[in-house]
């Protein structure tokens, strides 16, 4: 079969024939990829960011957001069958350490054992997998389509369902980045709490994005960003910002927005975080970081999205394309979620 693989740190990945993935073990899935999201973590992976932290054997197999169909299954499998459509928890687990009985999916005691990452993924025709990694699609939902919310949809989903407490009736959000995760927590905010919700974006196609997400407000980084934003904010800042950038400027002007009591939630990452205690400590202003989702929060994604309460933005590339796909996504010209369509 096909497969984008990455052989060297720093250097393109490549369009392989490899063979098929066989069913080893009790539990394992293979799915029949029908779309794998392209997520700028794939670049950093490409990049080597991960290699210090999560040992991998190259070459990989990239594609970490993924849905299809099953089509085949281990002896022990009993939560699908083949020609289930399905999307892809991307960390497998093993359902019996303390984290998973409580359902924290990306702490299971076994470590890191994530698609795309340090195990073969889904840029390709087909991708194993492991019965507690895959849900069921509701009928109506089409594979490509959501294929992002196998990570960006979970990861949004797991911020999202953190801040959703502090946001009642009168208070503000701050997305700061609408792009392939910002323009889904818009309509997550949304669907989810009364909060006035604020995008933060230097593109103005991004905010037109924003605003048909149902963004109340939509702020241009410039100059005057802080001004705007405090008017809007009444002068006190906002409950909760969620920065789905997390590097360069974007990292202090975030905090920047925060009011008192309020908290700053950093989602994406590559930056650094300087910033005096004392201005944390007076304000009472809480740092939340985290890293994509569980298993239960990609259950109410997908029903979210099967209500019609959330969709992606999707441009569908096929899987030759991929080198095309990259440059979009690096070059800015992606607005949105780009899909691998094998």
């Amino acid at each position: 079969m096909k497969a984008v693989r990455l052989h060297a740190y720093q250097e393109p990945p490549r369009l392989d024939e490899v063979p098929e993935p066989e069913i080893t073990g009790p539990h394992d899935v293979v799915v029949r990829v029908g779309g794998a999201g392209l997520c700028r973590t794939d670049v950093h992976i490409r990049d080597g960011w991960f290699a210090p932290a999560v040992p991998t054997e190259l070459p990989l197999t990239l594609g970490h957001e993924n849905t299809g169909w099953v089509h085949e299954v281990g002896s022990a499998v009993e939560n699908v069958v083949v020609g289930d459509a399905v999307i892809c928890h991307p960390q497998s687990s093993c359902g019996f350490c303390p984290a998973c009985r409580i359902g924290d999916d990306m702490r299971c005691a076994r470590g890191l054992s994530f698609t795309g990452l340090n195990r073969a993924g889904g840029f390709a025709e087909l991708v194993k997998t492991t019965d507690r990694a895959v849900l069921q699609l509701p009928s109506g939902l089409e594979p490509a389509a959501v294929a992002p919310h196998a990570d960006a949809g979970l990861t949004v989903m797991h911020v999202v369902r953190k801040a959703v407490p502090l946001l009642g009736p009168g208070s503000r959000v701050v997305v700061v980045g609408v792009g392939g995760l910002g323009h889904i927590a818009v309509q997550c905010l949304r669907a989810l709490c009364s909060a006035e919700v604020v995008a933060v974006d230097p593109d103005p196609e991004a905010l037109k994005l924003a605003s048909d997400c149902g963004a109340h407000h939509t702020v241009l980084v410039d100059e005057g960003m802080g001004e705007r934003v405090q008017r809007i904010t009444g002068g006190a800042g906002a409950e909760a910002v969620l920065d789905f950038v997390g590097e360069g400027d974007a990292v202090e002007s975030s905090l920047s927005m925060v009011g008192a009591r309020g908290t700053y939630f950093v989602v994406g990452y590559g930056g650094e975080l300087r910033v005096p205690t004392f201005s944390l400590v007076l304000p009472e202003i809480s740092v939340v970081g985290n890293a994509v989702g569980t298993h239960d929060d990609l259950r109410e994604l997908v029903a979210l999205a099967a209500a019609g309460g959330v969709s992606v933005r999707t441009r569908s590339y096929p899987l030759d394309a991929f080198a095309d796909a990259i440059a979009d996504l690096e070059g800015g010209r992606m607005h949105g979620r780009g899909v691998l369509v094998p």
